[in-house]
This record gives C-alpha cells, structure tokens and sequence, in this order.
C-alpha cells in the first residue's frame, strides 16, 4: 500500500496547480499506476516525444503549419491514425487498458477520451493546441483556432462538422435529442482525467472489483476533495471491503456536507451499523 501511497500524493501534486499547467500525460501515466505500480513515467514520456518526433517530419516541410489548423490537423490525423494505426477498440470497449494511457500507446487501441489524450498529448509536443471537446457519450477534439471542425480519433481521426457531430450524437441518444451548439464546448484537463477516471469506476464497480475501485475513488476525491458524493461512493468501497473506520469517516463527511435527500437516511442507517460493528470488533 506504500507503493499506492506514493502514487496520490505524486497525484495530488500534479493536478495542484492552476488547471492550464497540469501535465495531463504525467496524470494519466499516474492514473496507469494504480495497475502498473512501476510503470516508468518519463519511459512514457518518451513514448510521446518519440510519436511527436514522427509527425514533426510529416509537418516539416511546411516551416509556417503552425499558422494553418486544418492542414495540421489533416497530418497529425494521418500520423497517428494511419500511419501508426491508432484506432477504437470497438470489440472490447469496456476493457480496462483502454483507459490506461500506458496500454493505449503499446496497443495501439482505446476509447475516445484516452485517443485524444494521445491527440491532445503528441500536438502539444508540436506546440499544435488540440483541446478536447466533451461531447455527451463520445469525446473528441479540434484545434484551438479552429472551432467548426473536430477530429475523432475513435474513428481513426476522421474529420467532422458540426452538423455531422449533431447527427453522430443523435444515434447515441434513443429519444428526445435536442442539439445545442453548447454540448462542441471544449473542456479542461481536470474534467478529462475525472472522465477517464469515471470510466474505470464504472467498469469496475459493475465486476465488483472493489479493490481496484477503492483506488479509483482514491484518485477522484484528489480531484474532487469537498465532493459529498465521491466521498460517499469511497466510504461505501470501504465498507464492501469491511474497513469500518475508513467507511465511517467518508461516510459522516457526506452526511455532514450533502444536502438533505434519499440517500441520507440510508446512510445514516449504514452508519449505525458500522457503529454496531466497531464495537462487536473492540468486545
């Protein structure tokens, strides 16, 4: 548990700073570590230098791409989709590495957010600014400066408008899709790492992998420390895995912090029943 220990408080630090400055490759590579305690950071690190090296001699006999977002989109697309051959992993969406940025570069597959984080990371390392774009069920990204056209890379990095973005999510969605133009605004580094960390909670928490889930909610409460809710979602982890003292400590920060609803009651009943436990352990 040391090892883990070590991993959020390296955690804690990276996304301590003002949201634009988090190294969001670092985070996510810190995020792999709570499968691959050892995973070498700046060795992945390296991994991207070296998939940014490869587009850079795409793009370098263009001196001045930098000044033309739709033909550095169009390379870095090329690159990494088809020509390195990232692409969706759409046999195993639910598979654990495709939320894991280490698994996603040495398998070459992942879902949408963990592909635009390779987009996001290999453009920054061009001084190419691709930001994400948290579209409801399907995340991708675009250019900065250029706001009526995304890339996704689930899709090997197929170039989308508006309009095909709006009837892309309308098949995602069964009935009463209402478009708003709102849904294409792009999102910050801490929404993109609680996303890819949502994903593991819930293919964890649907296999009953507590303990992996504990870690999961670990790295949520770094992320989101006066959260009623994750701090709930963690004590209820800890009372799966019978930690009565850690349950009971989230578990009052939610009733404390909450406000009144459904839950409460339910809570405070779990809550005296950790109290009944504690005590048949202390007789």
């Amino acid at each position: 548990m040391a090892d883990w220990e070590d991993t959020l408080a390296r955690f804690a630090e990276a996304v301590s700073v003002a949201e634009q400055d988090i190294d969001l490759a670092r985070a996510a590579f810190l995020i792999a570590r709570m499968e691959y305690p050892l995973l070498d950071l700046d060795g992945q690190s390296g991994v991207l230098d070296s998939l940014a090296a490869g587009a850079l001699h795409r793009l370098g006999s263009r001196h001045d791409y930098l000044r033309d977002p739709l033909f550095c989109l169009n390379v870095l697309s090329e690159y990494l989709f088809d020509e390195v051959g990232f692409q969706g992993d759409r046999d195993n969406y639910y598979d654990p590495r495709n939320s894991f940025l280490s698994d996603v570069l040495s398998r070459r597959s992942g879902i949408p957010i963990s592909l635009s984080l390779v987009c996001i990371e290999v453009g920054k390392r061009l001084d190419i600014p691709v930001i994400g774009i948290g579209m409801p069920g399907h995340f991708l990204v675009r250019h900065r400066d250029q706001d009526d056209l995304f890339l996704d890379p689930f899709y090997k990095g197929i170039l989308l408008s508006e309009e095909e973005c709006a009837q892309r999510l309308s098949r995602l969605v069964e009935t009463g899709f209402v478009w708003d133009p709102s849904l294409l605004d792009p999102v910050g580094n801490l929404e993109i790492l609680i996303r890819v960390l949502r994903n593991l909670k819930a293919i964890y928490r649907q296999g009953e992998d507590h303990h992996r889930l504990l870690k999961v909610e670990d790295l949520l409460v770094v992320l989101r420390p006066g959260e009623p809710l994750e701090r709930r979602d963690r004590g209820l982890v800890h009372f799966a895995l019978h930690d009565w003292r850690q349950a009971g400590e989230d578990l009052r920060f939610f009733l404390d912090a909450a406000m009144p609803g459904e839950d409460n009651d339910a809570i405070g009943r779990l809550m005296e029943s950790i109290s009944r436990m504690q005590s048949g352990e202390e007789g």
